[in-house]
């Protein structure tokens, strides 16, 4: 097999560096000291690749080292030159199986980032590199799809450009406490999160972070993966399931709750005429008349239950009103709602689930905690809007899970398709405090939403 021609002067370079060496031994009577350099000529067949240049050299510059000894002693060779020249030999292939064993372990490694590069390339999920300061090291072309920035663009960069708010303010902070306690709240645990785009839209995504040692260095490697589609169509399940709940919702109200508002009427007007003709079965009849108009308002909280949100941007606002009035009704507590500035909720789907955050975490409260007192706290600022249900309820264990709870499950369901995080923290015996928070791109405006439900006739 030819050799390429790039290669050629360097075999020819080591060639006669090698003579030279033999040549200074021939003019220089110092014996093994001189032919020790031809260990330089095996250390630098490295820049060559294979094992055949290492050996090939290793079998070149032992035949010179024999050949300067037969030179230097023409007749007959001392014991003590024979020693030394055996030494010089065994140097030289002591050289050229370190040098070997380099390049198996190189070439090894070449494969090995051959192949690593190969799964980099041809991934579907980012992987993205950090350094300890977080700035990036490498950006995957997978990951360049789903942020739409080059490699180029972020190497060197701080990964919190791939993050929005509030995230980007509290990477530093979090990097900074790790370094310091050692604590982690990310590292192998892979949660849910939101990216940002070079155009500067949001995006819900997958994040796994890895921590790796080298040396005396720490890197991190995160694995995003998108899930806009995902959560696109989890929102159109729950849509439909919101929707059948209006359906069901409105039915009760324009149906049932207006037969029994029918009833009501006719039951308490037959009533009146009992009582004034003095009839025995008068006091039953009134009797039968409250049953009635108990029926009916409760037909009519559950069409409130079921059509929470009115499209007007306080429908939010009024909802959580209406829900705190009838928990104390029904579950006997006191629950009171709180409104912190002006909360206009423009998306009512946005608002929907917000709402059934809400229900879900009072019923919790009281089915669950055994709550005495509860508080629906709505709030609004420049980024963000934050929902919160506190109670004084038993409480639980965050860290002890029987795999129920489905309840929880579905509001953090909720939370997710909305663009925000459920947080819920709770200690035995000191109540629980369930809090939603999305940011305000969450709250676009919709042109179509459902009709509210009629006004209490």
């Amino acid at each position: 097999m030819p050799l390429p021609s790039r290669r050629i002067p360097l075999y020819v370079g080591l060639g006669l560096l090698s003579g030279a060496f033999l040549l200074l031994d021939w003019m220089l009577p110092m014996g093994a000291t001189v032919e020790m350099l031809q260990v330089a000529v095996i250390l630098l067949t490295l820049f060559l690749e294979g094992r055949g240049p290492t050996i090939g050299f290793g079998l070149l510059t032992t035949a010179f080292v024999g050949l300067g000894c037969a030179l230097e002693f023409a007749a007959s060779v001392p014991a003590e030159a024979l020693m030394e020249r055996g030494l010089v030999l065994a140097g030289l292939w002591t050289a050229v199986a370190v040098v070997l064993r380099y390049k198996r372990v190189r070439q090894a490694q070449r494969e090995s980032e051959a192949k690593a590069q190969a799964i980099l390339e041809t991934t579907v999920d980012g992987i993205i590199t950090i350094d300890a300061d977080g700035e990036i090291e490498s950006f995957n072309e997978a990951a360049e799809d789903i942020f739409g920035y080059d490699a180029e663009e972020v190497i060197g960069k701080n990964v919190k450009v791939l993050m929005p708010p509030p995230y980007r303010d509290e990477h530093d902070e979090y990097l900074r406490n790790y370094h310091e306690t050692g604590r982690k709240r990310i590292i192998g645990i892979g949660r849910e999160v939101w990216g940002r785009r070079k155009d500067g839209s949001t995006f819900p995504m997958d994040l796994a972070v890895s921590e790796v040692e080298l040396g005396d260095r720490i890197l991190f490697t995160g694995i995003v993966r998108d899930i806009s589609e995902r959560r696109r169509l989890e929102k159109e399940i729950l849509e439909i399931s919101e929707e059948e709940r209006r359906r069901i919702g409105q039915d009760l109200h324009d149906g049932l709750g207006q037969m029994l508002t029918g009833i009501g009427l006719l039951s308490q007007d037959l009533a009146r005429q009992l009582e004034e003709e003095g009839h025995e079965r008068a006091a039953d009849m009134a009797e039968i008349t409250d049953h009635v108009k108990e029926a009916d308002q409760y037909a009519r909280d559950l069409s409130h239950g079921l059509i929470p949100v009115d499209v007007e941007a306080n429908g939010l606002t009024e909802a959580l009103r209406r829900l705190s009035q009838n928990a104390v009704r029904m579950f006997n507590v006191a629950c009171s709602f709180r409104e912190v500035d002006t909360v206009l909720v423009h998306n009512n789907t946005v608002a929907t689930h917000l709402y059934r955050i809400a229900q879900e975490a009072v019923s919790n409260a009281v089915r669950h905690g055994e709550a005495d007192n509860i508080t629906i706290v709505l709030a609004s600022g420049d980024e963000q809007i934050r929902l919160q249900v506190r109670d004084d309820g038993t409480g639980f264990d965050p860290g002890v899970s029987d795999g129920s709870g489905m309840g929880v499950h579905i509001m953090q369901y909720r939370a997710r398709i909305i663009g925000g995080g459920l947080e819920i923290t709770s200690d035995p015996g000191d109540g629980t405090v369930v809090t939603c928070t999305i940011p305000r791109t969450a709250d676009v405006p919709v042109d179509e939403a459902p009709s509210p439900v009629p006004a209490e006739s």
